[in-house]
């Protein structure tokens, strides 16, 4: 009995840890790294057991890597030039959007797939995503891997043109790299519960 109650203790704070350890990374911080293909598995299958209303499971994703990445930077370094004026969108940036995508070793299109004879409400489903990528997130954290969600108008715009389907739409781009936790640190706090939570008794 005991030796139970200490492994639930030490489970218990594995799970605080990771859970509060998570932070956005961004790409320009990953090391030039690849993420091996078992643990690119490992977080998706961790991702498809998030809870999912009868089991709709209405997620697909699409793995970028290697040569895969260029072709979406250089749409991306378009996408807002042709929409920014010359101020808003100078040479640096542009070039600097451009070689973005590469400083990510992968990166995971998340799809929504919405069920087609299912009833259920669209929120429920998009939630069940929205869980799938957290898993994700933890299990990132979890192999101390960085990574952050993207869904800026121009990643939408590239799924939409090169892989969705009718019924599916695109939540944005996960990114993934290893980094240097030494030199990563966040200070961000969470605000207390008490200033959130109203308890009825």
């Amino acid at each position: 009995m005991i030796m139970w109650e200490e492994k639930q203790d030490v489970r218990q704070q594995v799970l605080t840890d990771i859970i509060r350890r998570r932070r956005s990374v961004f790409a320009d911080d990953y090391l030039d790294v690849p993420v091996p293909e078992d643990v690119i598995r490992e977080i998706l299958t961790n991702a498809t057991w998030a809870p999912t209303y009868k089991m709709t499971q209405p997620w697909r994703f699409i793995v970028l890597q290697g040569s895969q990445r260029a072709p979406f930077g250089e749409y991306l370094a378009d996408y807002y030039r042709q929409r920014l004026s010359a101020e808003e969108w100078p040479p640096g940036r542009h070039e600097r959007a451009r070689l973005y995508p590469l400083k990510a070793p992968c990166i995971i299109v998340i799809v929504f797939r919405r069920h087609e004879k299912i009833d259920i409400k669209e929120w429920e489903e998009m939630a069940a995503v929205c869980c799938a990528v957290q898993n994700m997130a933890l299990t990132c954290e979890a192999y101390d891997i960085g990574a952050y969600w993207d869904s800026c108008d121009a990643c939408i715009a590239y799924a939409r043109e090169h892989w969705l389907e009718a019924n599916e739409q695109c939540l944005g781009f996960f990114y993934m790299g290893y980094y240097d936790r030494q030199k990563h640190h966040s200070a961000k706090r969470r605000t207390g519960i008490d200033k959130k939570t109203t308890w009825l008794y």
